[in-house]
């Protein structure tokens, strides 16, 4: 298996993927590393950056996260944060415009080990445990829309454009009737 080579390829598997605690709030658009590939105070982000954002990026494919290497002096974590609002046009078109806020956060890394600083993301930028488990239960309550029936969003197939209508409400073509088909063989 070729994803299995190179330094530790168990980061790679998606067990250790799915492992990752760390889901970031809505908001969060952008985080960036910022770390030196040198020096002592810059160990716990590189060990951060090797362990921990495999973690990161697989849990939040919407957030964009960027690494910069021996950019600056001192290791740290910024967050930028962006804002949805919803407009609604004249003729009642839902527009969903994504407006910048200019907001950010600033996360001091200096010193700290990988998991002290895995820790302290969960904390300050991952969403707090209802948040988690409310999306869960919405996950789980979420029916399929294919489906219809009793108890489904839909109760007739006749009801998705495209589909032939209900024989109750609107009769058939005479060559879609089984008794007509039947007697024409005969």
């Amino acid at each position: 298996m070729p994803f299995m080579k190179g330094p530790a390829p168990i980061r790679r598997t998606i067990k250790y993927l799915e492992a990752g605690r760390l889901c970031l709030k809505d908001q969060l658009k952008i985080l960036t590393v910022n770390y030196n590939i040198h020096g002592q105070s810059h160990q716990g982000a590189r060990e951060f950056v090797f362990w921990h954002l495999p973690h990161i990026q697989y849990k939040n494919p919407q957030v964009q996260i960027a690494t910069f290497k021996n950019v600056t002096p001192s290791p740290f974590i910024r967050a930028f944060y962006g804002m949805y609002q919803l407009i609604c046009g004249q003729i009642m078109l839902e527009l969903l415009i994504f407006l910048d806020t200019g907001d950010h956060m600033l996360i001091d890394i200096d010193g700290r080990s990988k998991d002290e600083i895995y820790e302290h993301l969960i904390r300050v930028v991952g969403k707090d445990r209802e948040t988690l488990m409310a999306e869960n239960i919405a996950k789980e309550k979420k029916d399929n829309p294919a489906n219809f029936g009793v108890g489904c969003d839909r109760h007739c197939i006749c009801e998705i454009p495209g589909q032939i209508p209900c024989p109750g409400t609107c009769p058939l073509p005479n060559h879609m009737r089984g008794k007509f088909r039947r007697a024409n063989k005969d």
